[in-house]
């Protein structure tokens, strides 16, 4: 069959037979056009419509007045007249016809097919609301009227619905057929389309009806869901883990530091003892009486007495929570635990920042904080306290757009990395200058070079490498910041120096901390790994404390390695080999060449350095080079594992291959167990939490002044006592003086010194003169007397 266009007018005939048999057909003249007819049109007087059968099934419409407008035929061409009694099923088929039109979306297809001389009309597709109409085809002088199209004009509806049943179509027919059908036809032809135009309007088929069908839109989520999601992303993100597992390795390789935290320190009770007391003494003068922050209550009575070793300045928040001793011991190793976790957390950044893998990075982190030469300075937490150095590289390598591996990317500079570097570097130098001093020296090399490379490049090449105002910026600024924390800090020791100019260090005092060649591979006894395998070494060092610096075999082991197999260049591979070197032979004092061309010259030359009398302390800077190197090793390694794995069929390898990659950091981590005891701390006498100051307590010594110093923690009276790194000569004058007392002598300097009260412990007083005085009448003295727990406290 072949159809018309729908709206020409025009029709093409078809081959007539099988198809004329199965499909309602009006024959018309030969050759004859079609023309569409409007519904707005009338048809002509005279003229008849009939409704062509559609198959078994076919409802046909109803006039306004309930007769039929069309009747459906059984068979052939032969056209029965409808009979009274099927009218009303007919009704009731056309009105559940429309019903389901309502419920569709579709658009009908009408075919109108004029089988009278073999001709064919095709129907136009309804469109518009998805109902289709009838279409009225008016036989006038034997030309049939094609299909008209949905600017109103009626339709008819061929198109096999969901439910099997099919539209009415209407095919016009020469004036004798229609006659003999249904005489009634053609006056209620008008009337029929008037009437599914009504219905459509009462059940409109609009596009909401596929909404049923359609997925359900996803509900906005409510803010809670909105912050629980961002949570959770925060959670898995990289630095979120990485520093959650830096502080969870921290307390596992300090412990059990966090077991009894309020009444052991860690290796022992006398520098920790002291450097607690810094910590609660910068917290509450801070609070109390700021300008009175380098005038302790230690040392009564003299000036700057802060300034006698290093501070821990930056800890003075946390010295702010708490009072006491027991608190003073809290804080002290919750800081020891952050101090670990926070070097690991530092170094890691670096080396991602530099371009090394996660699992490198950990290695460099690793072995950085829990190298073995580090577990003989447990007791020195200003030393373990240099987590800020590698982390201020980070941030201002981040800042400037560097990486070693990357090199210099100027899309990447953003000036609040670089302001963030600065503030870190400050904050590490306000921890101490046994550490932050190098440190400080190395940021002012650094930048010196860097300023050399920038314009020798730009002078070389004739262009103006891009840098930034803001970047400059943030560099002037956070450079002027660091050094104005640098000045404030060496001030008070500047003080210090002027007033006790025997505190200034000799070459002769560098000459008993230096440690020799051999002491790069020596362990202190703290290792669990090594400790007991090199007492025999250790006993040939002259002060094994300060001189067992090896650094760990396995990263040896692995920066030899990265010599070799790395991710970085050749040159900086060279570079950092350099570094390693050349920080060695300065770690080793006067111990190389008598260190006239590494430590010497920096001894005499550089402001501050003549109070560093521990070269080995430099070894921290030889670590993270070494690190480095290891990590550019192992980050090469796991970029080829990733690619054998990502090859290999089957893949079965895969897994134990990325697993083994983590060997490293195990071996790494491994050999930084420790055998770190923790002894308890000696309780606080009764004594000292009423007696009144300024104070001294008895027996003095370096050792027991610095126990001292944790129990005037409970008010920070004045007291005499203290310990430091050098020792003033007034209190080496009290201490021989106080040998005799109770007696007139010793009672008249202490009250010329100002003390009021003087506390001599039972306990302590086992091989002294004291054992024999302690018990001595005292009435002819002027001062009186009283046992207060296991002390006697005497007041002048």
């Amino acid at each position: 069959m072949t159809s018309g266009q729908p709206g020409t007018g025009n029709a093409r005939p078809t081959s007539t037979g099988a198809a004329a048999e199965s499909q309602p057909a009006t024959t018309a003249a030969a050759g004859t056009p079609t023309q569409p007819a409007r519904t707005s049109d009338k048809a002509p007087a005279g003229t008849t419509a009939t409704q062509p059968p559609t198959g078994d099934g076919a409802a046909t419409g109803t006039t306004p007045d309930g007769d039929p407008k069309a009747d459906p035929t059984t068979s052939g061409p032969a056209r029965d007249a409808t009979r009274p009694g099927d009218r009303q099923d007919a009704a009731a088929m056309q009105s559940t016809t429309t019903k389901r039109n309502a419920t569709t979306k579709r658009n009908a297809t009408a075919e109108q097919v004029a089988a009278e001389g073999g001709t064919a009309v095709s129907a136009s597709t309804a469109e518009g609301t998805g109902a289709s109409k009838d279409s009225d085809l008016a036989k006038d002088s034997g030309t049939v009227d094609g299909a008209t199209k949905d600017s109103g004009a009626t339709k008819d509806s061929g198109a096999t619905k969901d439910s099997g049943a099919t539209k009415d179509s209407k095919t016009a027919k020469d004036s004798k057929a229609a006659d003999d059908s249904d005489p009634a036809k053609g006056a209620k032809a008008d009337g029929a389309d008037g009437t599914d135009k009504a219905d459509s309007e009462a059940k409109p088929a609009g596009p909401e009806r596929w909404e049923a069908f359609a997925s359900a839109p996803e509900p906005r989520p409510s803010i809670f869901s909105r912050a629980g999601r961002a949570v959770g992303r925060f959670l898995i993100h990289e630095w979120t883990l990485a520093a959650l597992g830096a502080l969870a390795l921290a307390v596992l390789m300090t412990w059990p530091t966090l077991r009894y935290p309020r009444y052991t320190l860690p290796q022992d009770y006398w520098d920790p003892s002291l450097q607690a007391w810094q910590m609660a003494w910068s917290g509450h003068i801070l609070l109390a009486e700021p300008a009175r922050l380098w005038q302790s209550n230690t040392f009564f009575p003299e000036l700057w007495s802060f300034a006698f070793s290093d501070t821990l300045l930056g800890y003075a928040p946390a010295g702010m929570l708490g009072s006491g001793p027991e608190d003073a011991v809290l804080r002290y190793n919750i800081m020891f635990v952050l101090a670990h976790a926070l070097a690991t957390l530092g170094a890691y950044a670096l080396a991602r920042q530099l371009g090394a893998g996660r699992i490198g990075a950990a290695v460099a982190g690793v072995s950085y904080t829990y190298a073995p030469w580090l577990l003989a300075q447990a007791g020195h937490l200003h030393v373990l306290s240099n987590g800020g150095i590698p982390l201020a590289l980070a941030m201002l390598a981040r800042g400037h757009g560097w990486s070693l591996r990357h090199g210099y990317r100027p899309e990447r500079r953003h000036d609040g990395w670089v302001y963030a570097g600065w503030l870190v570097a400050a904050w590490q130098l306000s921890l101490g200058f046994g550490i932050g001093l190098p440190f400080a020296y190395f940021l002012a090399g650094a930048v010196l070079v860097t300023a050399v490379l920038f314009f020798a490049r730009r002078l070389r090449t004739g262009q103006a490498v891009p840098f930034g105002r803001r970047l400059f910026a943030a560099d002037v600024l956070g450079g002027v910041l660091f050094a104005g924390v640098g000045l404030l800090m060496a001030f008070p020791f500047f003080k210090v120096t002027e007033l006790h100019p025997y505190a200034e260090r000799t070459i002769g005092d560098i000459s008993l901390f230096s440690p020799p060649a051999s002491g790069f591979v020596t362990a202190p006894g703290e290792s669990r790994i090594w400790g007991g395998l090199h007492e025999g070494a250790r006993e040939a060092l002259p002060w094994h404390p300060e001189m067992t610096l090896l650094p760990g075999f396995v990263l040896y082991a692995l920066a030899a390695g990265g010599l070799l197999f790395s991710v970085w260049r050749l040159r900086h591979r060279l570079l950092l080999l350099a570094g390693v070197l050349v920080t060695m032979a300065f770690a080793m004092g006067t111990r190389f060449f008598d260190g006239t061309f590494t430590y010497v010259p920096l001894f005499e030359h550089l402001p501050g350095w003549s109070a560093l009398r521990t070269p080995g302390r430099l070894m921290l800077w030889t670590t993270l080079l070494l690190g480095l190197l290891a990590a550019g090793a192992v980050t090469a390694l796991t970029d080829r594992v990733r690619e054998l794995t990502a090859q290999r069929i089957p893949s079965w390898p895969g897994p134990w291959l990325r697993t083994a990659t983590l060997l490293p950091l195990l071996l790494v981590t491994v050999e930084g167990l420790n055998t770190t005891p923790h002894p308890v701390v000696p309780t606080q006498p009764a004594a000292m939490r009423s007696a009144e100051g300024p104070m001294l307590v008895l027996p003095s010594s370096q050792s027991l002044d610095q126990h001292v110093m944790l129990w005037s923690t409970s008010g920070f009276p004045d007291v005499v006592n203290g310990g430091s790194g050098f020792t003033p000569r007034q209190l080496d004058d009290v201490r021989r003086v106080s040998q005799s007392f109770p007696d007139q002598t010793s009672i008249d300097y202490l009250r010329t010194l100002g003390v009021r009260t003087v506390v001599l412990l039972r306990g302590q007083v086992t091989g002294t003169p004291w054992e024999i005085t302690i018990d001595a009448p005292v009435e002819s003295l002027g001062i009186s007397r009283q046992e207060v727990g296991d002390a006697v406290v005497f007041r002048l």
